[in-house]
C-alpha cells in the first residue's frame, strides 16, 4: 500500500522499518522522526540533487548544526525555515508525499 497522507505516514512509524514505497526522501524522514539519525544521514548524504540538500540541512538542523545546516539549505536554494523542527518536518513529508 502506497502512503499518500501525512496521517498514514505518521502511523507507519510505529513499524520496525520503513515501509515499501517510500522514496529515497521519504525514508530519511521516515528515520529522522524514529530518532535514527544516522540511518537517515546515511540515505541523503551522498546524493546531489535539491531534494536530497534540503532533506539533508533539514537533518543537520534536527542535529543543531546550524552552520552545516546553512551550507545544505544553500545547496538546496531555501532559506532555514524559522519553524519548528516538527513543522519543518511534516512541511517536509507533505511535499514529497505529494510528489
Amino acid at each position: 500500500m502506497k502512503i499518500k497522507t501525512l496521517v498514514e505516514f505518521k502511523n507507519s512509524l510505529s513499524l520496525e522499518e520503513p515501509p515499501d514505497g517510500l522514496s529515497i526522501y521519504e525514508k530519511a524522514l521516515w528515520h529522522a522522526a524514529k530518532d535514527e539519525w544516522e540511518k537517515a544521514h546515511n540515505i541523503v548524504q551522498d546524493l546531489n540533487d535539491k531534494s536530497s540538500a534540503l532533506v539533508h540541512a533539514f537533518l543537520h538542523r534536527q542535529e543543531g548544526d546550524l552552520s552545516n545546516a546553512k551550507y545544505w539549505y544553500d545547496r538546496a536554494g531555501s532559506p532555514m525555515p524559522s519553524i519548528s523542527l516538527d513543522e519543518e518536518w511534516e512541511m517536509l513529508v507533505a511535499k514529497f508525499l505529494a510528489g
